[in-house]
């Protein structure tokens, strides 16, 4: 029953997986589209954390409701946001690429105040950037699968899916093996738990300082050293796991995952999902982001299958030494995150189109954008301030 339970809410699941993050990408203006976007891994975390400490609370029943309770809980969560989902309003975007402007206009007055930006402005600018869209494509349709695999498509999707495998396999399969290391070392089995709820706290507090980080240093650098430093914690703890195993051996293992969950949470988390929302084009986003969280969950299945079997001592008893595998996947992650994942930070999603179709490098796309917008190619009116409302959305 479980079994069955379980692949049923596989189908809701992938549709969540997917449509709070192109849905959260369409609702917000560029000023806070990191900000919400980035909330989807503290969502993540957040869930895990309440999950554990309820977890953490039946770990001494012995009887059948040590698990009847977690599963009934889960309708306590479901019911407020099955509420909130009804009254939320529909993606102003989504509207325009199925032609419905006055229901746009009225989208986005429930998401804005008038006195903030010019409504029929900015509904002009989404009609415009579809139009652009499909004038690239020279296609009225190019909404398929296939046509994300298309023309500059290709690279767009290219990109959205290695940051979301990036995310899979640069050691974060190894992040709830902590308390695993620690029970090892003489913790029990409660205060093993107490640690997995600590370690999802620190992932919260990561996931608040990314915040910051995001609007003072952008999405490719901030992935570039969060990678870095994971490289850096995973070398050091395969040069652990290789020494003889004692209790600070895996005291330092645990700790070592502890400080490799925060970076992550305060970095790579994050950041993959503002770039897997803002790097694809409007018209194929959804689709896009369903092929990148594909290529995820593929990813995920093979790293969940060999992670075990790299820390079990009855299969390949790898232990801390595993987290050499990591750093080389991992290094691979960083070499194409330099040399393929270009800037976004403060474009909009017409200047994500019009720097894709011009073939920009990525180490040039802020240059060029620089250079496209000082020589009238983006500019709409000559008042800065309307210049800014054109492109807040």
């Amino acid at each position: 029953m479980l079994l069955a339970a379980q692949i049923l809410c596989g189908i809701p699941w992938g549709v969540f997986q997917t449509l709070s993050t192109t849905y959260a990408a369409e609702v917000m203006p560029i000023t806070l589209r990191a900000y919400l976007l980035s909330n989807v891994n503290l969502c993540w975390v957040l869930g895990q954390f309440l999950a554990t400490g309820i977890q953490r609370k039946f770990v001494d029943n012995k009887s059948q409701w040590s698990y009847r309770i977690p599963f009934a809980l889960q309708w306590a969560i479901c019911l407020p946001i099955l509420v909130a989902v009804a009254f939320a309003p529909e993606s102003p975007w989504w509207l325009i690429r199925h032609k419905n402007q006055r229901e746009a206009e009225r989208s986005l007055m429930r998401l804005t105040r008038k006195d903030k930006i010019n409504i029929d402005q900015t509904v002009a600018l989404m009609k415009h950037t579809n139009e652009i869209e499909k004038y690239l494509k020279e296609d009225d349709k190019g909404m398929s699968y296939l046509d994300a695999f298309k023309g500059v498509d290709r690279r767009r999707t290219e990109i959205a899916c290695m940051v979301w495998v990036a995310q899979q396999i640069c050691g974060t399969s190894l992040m709830g093996w902590a308390s695993t290391f620690y029970e090892q070392a003489g913790f029990s089995i409660d205060n093993a738990f107490n640690l997995s709820l600590g370690i999802y706290a620190l992932a919260i507090v990561g996931a608040v300082i990314s915040w910051t980080l995001l609007s003072r240093f952008g999405r490719r650098r901030l992935y570039l050293c969060g990678l870095s430093a994971l490289l850096t914690i995973l070398l050091v703890g395969g040069i652990v796991g290789a020494l003889p195993t004692s209790k600070g051996q895996l005291w330092t293992l645990g700790s070592l995952l502890l400080i490799l969950t925060f970076v992550y949470d305060m970095t790579i988390g994050p950041v993959c999902y503002v770039l897997v929302a803002e790097i694809p084009s409007t018209r194929l986003r959804t689709k896009t982001v369903v092929l990148a969280r594909t290529a995820y969950n593929l990813a995920g299945i093979l790293i969940n299958w060999m992670t075990p079997r790299m820390l079990s001592p009855a299969a390949w008893d790898w232990k801390g030494k595993s987290c050499f595998f990591f750093a080389g996947t991992t290094a691979l992650c960083l070499a194409w995150t330099y040399w393929r994942l270009p800037e976004t930070f403060g474009l909009s999603y017409l200047e994500i189109d019009i720097l894709f179709d011009r073939k920009a490098k990525r180490s040039k796309f802020r240059e060029l954008r620089m250079n496209l917008e000082s020589s009238g190619y983006f500019s709409i009116v000559n008042s800065p301030r309307e210049t800014g409302i054109w492109r807040s959305y």
